[in-house]
């Protein structure tokens, strides 16, 4: 069996602040393998919520792309819920390097937890169990982070976290669906998000047989995204989506 699950499908901070959509971050599940990446505000809440609902305490691993609150606020108690309240070693976290500076979002007293943490770095393959993953070169964004492709069933996925434009995304994110975070509808000038109309060219360059938007600002949320997913999938020719809070992908 392999799926993905959207547990939130917010960007920034005010979509996240005032939960306009949940902030939960990805579900996957990978031949009995259980990866969550991203645990933002509420994640905890959203596996309980979900229909079937996912048992924390069978997760594997926990995948954070880059260090801000609306991607890793939940990673705690989730290591919590992984390892049984630290009472079972299991598990393994990938994490940038700078999430465990001496700002570290691990706490203390939960980073012996897992059985080991792992520093991300770019251009590297990774695994736990069942689930293998490689990260992108490093994006353009105020804190390390790195995007991800990895394989679900016989279905290469990129994801393609927070990050500035720029053209070596188009070489590293050809896959068959493609998972996109749109933060800005518009260009903002000292942003490092993308916006639509990047979004386009970077899905227009890497010709996915699927993309999904995700990861929505406010002003992507102003501007319906499920409106704008239709409007590029005319001017493309290639099915995109919006996704909602709980969307699954079964592959």
């Amino acid at each position: 069996m392999a799926f993905l699950k959207f547990l939130g499908t917010a960007g920034a901070r005010f979509v996240m602040i005032e939960q306009l959509r949940s902030s939960g971050g990805i579900w996957i599940c990978q031949k009995e393998t259980n990866v969550l990446i991203d645990p933002g505000p509420g994640s905890i809440v959203r596996c309980a919520a979900s229909r079937p609902r996912l048992n924390p305490t069978k997760l594997d691993g926990i995948i954070l792309t880059h260090r801000h609150l609306d991607h890793t606020n939940d990673v705690n108690v989730m290591i919590e819920a992984m390892t049984e309240g630290g009472f079972k070693k299991r598990g393994v976290v990938f994490c940038p390097a700078d999430a465990l500076n001496a700002d570290s979002i691990i706490l203390k007293h939960a980073v012996n937890f897992p059985e080991r943490i792992e520093i991300l770095e770019a251009n590297k393959d990774y695994a736990v169990g069942n689930f293998a993953f490689r990260t992108s070169m490093r994006h353009i964004h105020p804190v390390e982070t790195f995007g991800l492709k990895f394989t679900l069933g016989d279905t290469a996925v990129g994801l393609l976290t927070d990050t500035r434009f720029f053209k070596e995304l188009e070489d590293f994110y050809q896959t068959d669906i493609l998972i996109v975070s749109v933060v800005l509808f518009e260009p903002r000038p000292g942003i490092d998000h993308l916006c639509l109309d990047d979004v386009e060219e970077i899905i227009r360059a890497c010709k996915p047989k699927r993309a999904i938007l995700t990861h929505f600002g406010m002003s992507m949320l102003r501007a319906k995204p499920h409106i704008q997913a239709a409007s590029l999938t005319k001017r493309l020719g290639i099915p995109v989506e919006a996704a909602y809070d709980g969307m699954s992908l079964n592959l």
